[in-house]
């Protein structure tokens, strides 16, 4: 820092020494101040470059948390006008030079600081049964909640046996009841002004209910003081009024409650399940609906709902004894109907509801089960319409995919239950496959893998019928002299069958291969090989249909086997052309040969005779010649090819 010269003492200079001696001093002390300010800038630069590299890698490298949970302390950042200080390190010191105790004062030593990282909270464990049981007052709701279901069961009990021992008249047994639970409900309300009493209020509130819902029954089955439409509407009434005080009251518990015992209490006062029950049962699926609505509460949509479709499903079973009853259809399509837009409107409003998925499929069992014991008119009608909805639901784009897909797979089946019931004898079986066909083509189009399951099921059940009625096996194995019972019309309705079969055999693997649910036939050659056979066997039976419909006698099935073998030859021979540069159709191609071959030696040789077995082993070798010929020069040709 200094020039390096040494200054004279000041006590031995003269004046114009001292002048001189005072102003190399300044001299020195400048140069001292400037390189002091330079140092001063640099320590800050790098300052600036260390808080970088250490935030940095804070952000990177994370310390591992601490095995306690650490408590969090809130750090008030610096305000926005000043900035936060940067602390200055320590000069660098010269190799080989003892340690400078003035650097380690101003700048002592400081660990590096890292922001503290958060742990994530552990997840709290779930309560078990009797850890709820040993809860303070767990006793007490335990209690006030058997007591309130004991006294609507004493309520039943008491309306059961006043009627079977006659016991005051039914006026009074109506207005006892009805003063009775609208005590118990005031009772209640009374006490869930204090927050200590408000277990018991929602006890008593939930027993007047179902008592007063149950009276009401009792005054429409039992006394009919009221017609059935008056009856319906009052104890809409009550069930709405007991959800809407749940709903203020903010409890699901006695919502759902009020809804469950009104449901389970109800058989017994109107002496078992019949329509009328249905009809109280579709009331509480009523009034219960807006409230779940508005609050997403899944338990009161479940409990609202299960026990009007049962109610539904056991009342159409009931009356099998008897003859059906037009009610019972109207109540079945009524609770079909109110499901599906209870669940179309819950999942518009909360997508994530799984409760809709259970409701739309579940919803369509009243319906279809209806659908077996009414007129073939009426019943076509009512499950048309049911899978036209459901279809119609299906093919909307923005519901969840769980939604769409059970409101899908319940239209097929009652589409499915729909062509059974219009249609019978062989148009059924042709009805059936034209609907996988077009299932099939919606999947490709759509991409829909759902369509594609559904087109394999009506696939699956078309065949077993083609194969059992409408183009059965005797016809390919039996002469006509000793396969009785078929008619032209038969043939006719087989050929079409029988044609359509084959245009599904061929549909449904394309759509899987678009759908990448199936991969090629050299990788995956099972699927492709069923297919296959399911082609055969429809173009088999459409030649052998058609043959049988102009000459229904030995000559028609005679030239029908002679076709369908030299057929087979001619397709293998265009597969084999066509799969010299595709091995799928090559594979194809060869397999066919190998079945034109078996059928010639193990069928043709022995069922046929005479002309016909002679044209069909020369119209199958001749094909075979020319075909090998042809194709080994088209190989070669391929393959000099570049």
């Amino acid at each position: 820092m200094f020039s390096g010269r040494a200054l004279p003492h000041p006590g031995h200079m003269d004046g114009q020494d001292r002048l001189g001696y005072e102003q190399r001093l300044a001299l020195e002390l400048a140069a001292i101040g400037q390189r002091l300010t330079t140092i001063s800038t640099e320590m800050r630069e790098h300052s600036g470059s260390v808080a970088a590299a250490a935030t940095a890698v804070a952000e990177v490298v994370t310390p591992p948390p601490a095995p306690a949970a650490p408590v969090s302390v809130p750090v008030q950042a610096p305000p926005p006008a000043q900035a936060a200080p940067q602390p200055v390190p320590p000069p660098a010191q010269p190799a080989g030079q003892p340690p400078n105790l003035w650097v380690q004062r101003q700048f002592p030593q400081q660990p590096a600081q890292f922001p503290q990282q958060q742990p994530w909270p552990a997840p709290q464990p779930r309560e078990t049964l009797f850890e709820k049981l040993g809860k303070d007052g767990a006793g007490a709701k335990l209690l006030a909640w058997v007591g309130g279901a004991i006294t609507v069961l004493g309520v039943v009990l008491l309306l059961v046996l006043a009627v079977q021992r006659g016991w005051l008249g039914p006026l009074p047994r109506v207005l006892g009841g009805a003063v009775f639970s609208g005590a118990l409900i005031g009772i209640g309300a009374w006490l869930h002004r204090n927050p200590a009493n408000r277990v018991g209020a929602f006890a008593l509130v939930f027993t007047g209910f179902a008592g007063l819902y149950l009276d009401v029954i009792a005054a429409t089955s039992l006394y009919e003081y009221f017609p059935e439409g008056v009856g319906l509407g009052l104890g809409l009434a009550v069930a709405a009024a007991g959800v809407v005080l749940a709903m203020r009251w903010n409890s699901q518990a006695l919502a759902v409650t009020v809804v469950t015992a009104c449901a389970v209490c109800a058989p017994a006062v109107t002496q078992g399940f019949n329509v009328l029950l249905a009809a109280f049962l579709l009331v509480l699926m009523a009034a219960s609906t807006p409230v779940h609505l508005h609050r997403n509460w899944p338990g009161l949509a479940i409990a609202g709902s299960l026990p009007a479709i049962l109610g539904s499903l056991t009342a159409t079973l009931n009356t099998i004894p008897r003859d059906f009853e037009a009610s019972v259809g109207v109540i079945a399509a009524t609770t079909t109907a109110v499901g599906i837009i209870v669940a179309l409107l819950t999942v518009r409003k909360r997508p994530e509801d799984a409760v809709t998925v259970a409701l739309v499929a579940g919803s369509a069992l009243p319906a279809l089960f209806a659908t077996t014991l009414m007129d073939r008119t009426s019943a076509s009608i009512l499950a048309g319409g049911v899978a036209a909805v459901l279809l119609a639901i299906w093919m909307i784009p923005d519901l969840p995919r769980g939604f769409t897909t059970a409101a899908g797979a319940t239209g097929m089946l009652a589409l499915l239950q729909t062509t059974v019931i219009a249609l019978d004898g062989n148009a059924r079986t042709a009805i059936v496959l034209a609907e996988a066909i077009l299932l099939a083509v919606l999947a490709a189009r759509l991409g829909k893998k759902s369509a594609l399951a559904g087109s394999l099921a009506f696939g699956l059940v078309g065949f077993l019928m083609a194969i059992s009625t409408a183009v059965p096996i005797r016809w390919l194995l039996e002469e006509p002299r000793y396969a009785t019972g078929a008619s032209p019309g038969d043939y006719a309705a087989g050929l079409v069958t029988a044609v359509v079969l084959g245009i599904f055999a061929v549909v449904a693997p394309w759509a899987a291969l678009k759908l990448r649910v199936l991969s090629e036939p050299a990788k995956h050659p099972f699927p492709w090989v069923v297919s296959g056979l399911v082609a055969l066997y429809g173009a088999a039976g459409a030649v052998l249909s058609a043959a049988l419909l102009v000459s229904p006698d030995e000559t028609g099935f005679l030239f029908g086997h002679t076709v369908v073998t030299v057929s087979w030859t001619i397709a293998a021979l265009f597969l084999l052309v066509k799969g010299i540069g595709n091995k799928a159709l090559r594979i194809s191609g060869l397999v066919l040969v190998g079945a034109a071959v078996l059928k010639l030696v193990l069928f043709d040789l022995s069922a046929l005779d005479g002309v016909a077995r002679v044209l069909a082993f020369l119209g199958a070798g001749l094909v075979l010649l020319t075909a090998g010929t042809r194709y080994a020069k088209l190989v070669a040709t391929a393959t000099k090819t570049p």
